[in-house]
């Protein structure tokens, strides 16, 4: 039996127990699930079994892994363990990376590969089947590719797909794959595993002390236990800072680090026993959550922190943030203490600390513009005809079209443009895409390269001026390795070499890829922002007095605050690029300032005016529109007639029906055009719109008969025994009638409305009309509440009636008469 990743020792993994049912549930179904605990050898073992079933032969198998370096390595043990190298019957493939030849028959791949092989060939021909593994990650590339994977399956029936991880959520995935499909279980191998808890002194640290308290940790592990030590950071910072600082306190032991940047030589040489016998402290991020055991580990020190991607509204982009730690991923980290023995856990948190139980599905906080892009490429409209284990989220969705739609990249329909078309051959976020595909148009190939690739790379955050920091890895490109390769594989994407870039074009790119955020000067550093809102610069920045720049990176929601990183636009290139900036357009707003319409022709982008000239009319049209958006900003002006007469028919909708009409705000506002706007004809004031009578239009509005009905079903009005008419109330869920207790003497109960199926809630009042009483059921208070009405009441109000039998006395708005 060959080893895998997952091995710990040369005896049987647990999985291989299990490797019969697993071919078994292949060789019937398309499609099955594997719930393999960790430490139970599924990584590897079971796709090169797999590999040898008859639905494969001749035909490859794809393995999906979460991260690259779990995809490297994973394809490294499986080649060794076949004595092999990669690239022959194993390999890997993943952005910017590939090692696969003309016999490779198992490729693995990272999750975002998939997609760009299923949109390049739909059908994903030569391949027998699909593995997803630590699928409990939910990423969004995760979530897309097994949507797309299972609409394949649709037409090629042959397809076979197994989803796999140690924590599955059985119940949503067989409601998606299918009832009948299989379900296969595995114990893994875990030994006991002693916690303890070492939270720092202070809940905020700097940096260096934060690396200090953690290089005293694993000193106290080192010493108090055997085994090599598995330290888990959330990122490449704080790996480098704890090496620092470990290498003065252990001078002994052989420090390693493992993390994506690393080559595979050496992330291979920190799962590898030192060559010198010494002990080993391997620093790592979350790779080694999953996926990858790191032989000779007893001892795990576990910061608590998880790096994940999350959409920042200020940038536009998807950026690694750093969080708490979840409950599931921290009970994971801590299993690795016990792969091949007893073990210990360190974990940097007090004990009482409380963790969120799982990690959240990335589709339902992610910048969605990347799905919409996918969709829309795939030819689908509309995303509930794809199966997903959890939609994404309409309002998401909705914005990353309209983003989509601004750049664009789609039309009206949710169809890819002729750009958006040629902008499917860039592996990057669609804004950068766009800038990408017209960078030619600038001369600015090679910098829209650079600028594309430091963007999207880990270190963008940390350099707040673009400008020095591309001419600094243009001018020394083998200092930042990353940024280098990943320009180059741009630059040979585009057919350009990487160098001597005018820097000139920079703000013209980022207009191209953030046409909402280019910004207006209203002040020394301050600027109104072409999607809305404004941001600040202090007014000693370079750029605080440019009349236009683009603000790519502002902190707040949107577009707003501070503006951290930005570059100058001048105004003739930024017509060049957007010609609708250059196009006059009528506008008219509602200035509270002067309490009426205003109007005037403007020619820009967005809220950004670069010339404007007074309107001597208002075009009729134009002031319709004009005030039917300040009535949305500012609300419906409905008096308490109005009001009573919405909340009577949302008592019919809601009691008879649909057929009566949703009078609800958000219903009103999104309808506004429709209803009201015929009855703005003429009017500039929003006084004149206060004055409509809102109620007769919304009766205008009905079915017929309904206006007729409306009084029958729901009366303002109920006549009470004493003769008074009182008004009701139908703000509430319950209908009121609030009325004087003197003048209901004789009733047994209120009149019901809408023909009998509501019966109104009484509020009985004093003479001062205070609530003495508040009943839906008159005939009970009668007989069990009024003595003691009666009892407290009659010294305090001796002018009117407290008879003994309020069924027989005489109802009355009026004091007693006098004798």
């Amino acid at each position: 039996m060959t080893k895998g990743v997952n091995d710990a020792s040369p005896a049987c993994l647990p999985i291989e127990a299990r490797l019969d049912d697993i071919q078994a549930a292949m060789a019937g179904h398309a499609r099955a699930l594997l719930v393999a605990e960790p430490g139970a050898g599924k990584t590897t073992l079971v796709p090169l079994a797999l590999l040898e079933a008859d639905w494969c032969r001749g035909q490859r198998l794809l393995l999906l892994e979460p991260r690259r370096v779990a995809a490297r390595l994973a394809a490294g043990h499986m080649a060794d363990s076949l004595g092999e190298a990669v690239g022959q019957t194993v390999g890997y493939r993943m952005r910017g990376e590939s090692r696969v030849g003309t016999e490779t028959r198992l490729e693995v791949v990272t999750q975002g590969v998939l997609t760009r092989m299923l949109q390049e060939d739909p059908l994903l021909e030569g391949v027998a089947g699909v593995i997803f593994d630590e699928f409990h990650e939910r990423s969004l590339e995760a979530d897309l590719g097994l949507a797309l994977t299972l609409d394949a399956q649709s037409v090629r029936d042959d397809l076979r797909l197994l989803v796999m991880s140690a924590t599955l959520d059985v119940a949503s995935l067989t409601a998606v794959l299918g009832e009948a499909t299989p379900v296969i279980e595995c114990e893994g191998r875990q030994f006991p595993v002693a916690t303890h808890h070492r939270p720092p002194n202070r809940s905020l640290k700097p940096h260096d002390e934060a690396a200090r308290h953690q290089a005293a940790v694993v000193a106290e592990a080192l010493a108090a236990d055997e085994g090599d030590a598995l330290v888990i950071l959330p990122g490449v910072g704080e790996i480098r800072r704890l090496a620092r600082a470990l290498s003065d306190r252990l001078p002994d032991a052989a420090i390693h680090e493992l993390h994506g940047r690393l080559p595979l030589d050496a992330q291979r040489r920190a799962l590898a026993p030192d060559a010198e016998g010494r002990r080993r402290v391997v620093l790592a991020t979350a790779i080694a959550e999953s996926s990858v055991t790191v032989p000779g580990v007893r001892l795990v020190i576990d910061a608590g922190l998880e790096r994940l991607p999350v959409f920042q509204p200020r940038t536009g982009l998807t950026r690694l943030e750093t969080r708490r730690l979840n409950r599931a991923s921290a009970d994971q980290r801590r299993g690795r203490a016990g792969r091949q023995g007893p073990g210990v856990c360190y974990r940097l948190w007090a004990e009482e600390q409380p963790l969120v139980p799982d990690r959240e599905p990335e589709i339902r906080q992610a910048d969605l513009a990347p799905l919409a892009f996918e969709l829309a490429r795939w030819g689908i409209t509309e995303p509930q005809s794809l199966s997903w284990i959890t939609p994404p989220p309409a309002g998401a969705l909705s914005a990353g079209r309209e983003l989509l739609r601004g750049l664009g990249v789609l039309d009206d329909a949710h169809r890819l443009t002729a750009l958006g078309r040629a902008c499917a051959r860039w592996p990057t976020h669609p804004r950068l895409a766009v800038m990408l595909q017209r960078a030619s148009e600038l001369d600015a190939a090679a910098l829209a390269c650079g600028l594309a690739a430091l963007l999207e790379g880990r270190g963008a955050d940390d350099e707040r001026d673009l400008a020095a920091a591309l001419e600094k890895r243009f001018a020394s490109p083998g200092e930042d390795r990353a940024w280098q390769r990943d320009a180059k594989r741009l630059a040979s994407l585009m057919g350009c070499r990487l160098s001597s870039p005018r820097f000139e074009a920079l703000g013209e790119l980022l207009a191209l890829a953030w046409p909402e955020r280019i910004a207006q000067r209203l002040s020394p550093g301050r600027f109104r922002l072409a999607g809305g809102g404004q941001g600040t610069l202090p007014e000693s920045h370079p750029l605080a007095h440019a009349e236009l720049l683009v603000a790519v990176a502002l902190d707040g929601e949107g577009g707003g605050g501070r503006i951290f990183r930005a570059a100058a636009l001048d105004e003739a290139r930024l017509t060049a690029l957007h010609p609708e900036a250059g196009q006059w357009r009528d506008h008219l707003e509602w200035s509270d300032e002067r309490g009426r319409l205003v109007g005037e022709r403007r020619r820009g982008l967005g809220a950004v005016v670069l010339e404007r000239r007074p309107l001597t009319s208002l075009p009729p049209e134009a002031a319709q529109q004009a005030l039917l958006e300040a009535v949305r900003r500012r609300g419906l002006p409905f008096d308490e007639a109005t009001e009573q007469l919405r909340a009577r028919v949302a008592l019919l909708r809601r009691t008879l029906g649909d057929d009566w009409p949703d009078w609800s705000d958000e219903a009103l506002l999104d309808d506004l055009d429709a209803w009201l706007g015929p009855y703005l004809a003429g009017l500039s004031r929003l006084d004149e719109v206060e004055a409509l009578p809102f109620a007769r239009i919304l009766r205008d509005g009905l079915a017929g008969g309904q206006s007729a009905r409306i009084d029958a079903l729901a009366p303002t009005h109920l006549t009470v025994p004493s003769g008074s008419r009182v008004a009701l109330d139908y703000r509430g869920e319950t209908p009121v009638l609030a009325v004087k207790l003197q003048e209901v003497f004789g009733w047994e109960a209120a009149p019901r409305l809408v023909d009998g199926r509501v019966a109104p809630l009484l509020h009985l009042l004093s003479p001062a009309r205070r609530p003495l009483q508040v009943t839906a059921d008159l005939t009970s208070f009668w007989a069990n509440g009024y003595a003691e009405v009666r009892k407290d009441m009659r010294g305090r109000y001796p002018k009117h009636p407290w008879p003994e039998d309020p069924w027989s006395a005489q109802a009355s708005a009026r004091t007693k008469r006098r004798s």
